[in-house]
């Protein structure tokens, strides 16, 4: 978060002032608003430093903090969160396996994460990478509503292929 001068920190010669009602006051000498906050025991708070002159305004400093902390909160909780989950297979999974774990990263799209499918090949598999590619197309069969991301492609004894839910 950007520091937030106040007060004797505003180092500029003039300042658009705005009281704590939402009015403005002009544009007057920092000296002039700074004893305007003063007289009404308030903090002088500098809202939007790139502007000629800079817009400060009297409020109470503890207040406007707490009510930036709020927004910055709310701006987080508005953000979705994607992961990428795994679904790990292998070259002799049998169908009623596959479907579940097609299930399962069927779950994965709907939440609205992607999804990596490896098949992990295992000594001599790794001569019949396109048995491992055959495998790896049933599995998508099982899934619906899926979208490849990067086709299928083999990363040493691993096949992996990302998905993600097809949208419309």
């Amino acid at each position: 978060m950007l520091k937030t001068r106040t007060n004797n920190q505003i180092r500029v010669p003039e300042v658009r002032v705005i009281d704590e009602d939402g009015q403005q006051l002009g544009v007057m000498k920092t000296s002039e608003a700074l004893s305007l906050a003063q007289e009404r025991e308030l903090d002088l708070v500098e809202v939007s430093p790139q502007a000629l002159p800079p817009v400060v305004k009297l409020i109470n400093f503890d207040k406007y903090r707490y009510h930036q902390k709020k927004l910055e909160q709310q701006q987080k909780k508005k953000i979705k969160k994607i992961d990428v989950k795994g679904v790990r297979l292998s070259l002799r999974i049998s169908e009623h396996d596959m479907s579940i774990k097609a299930k399962k990263a069927s779950e994965f799209l709907e939440e609205g994460h992607k999804v990596k499918v490896d098949l992990l090949m295992r000594g001599r598999e790794q001569a019949h990478p396109e048995m491992g590619f055959e495998v790896i197309k049933k599995f998508l069969n099982f899934v619906p509503n899926y979208a490849t991301e990067v086709p299928a492609k083999r990363q040493g004894p691993f096949i992996s292929i990302l998905i993600t839910k097809k949208t419309a």
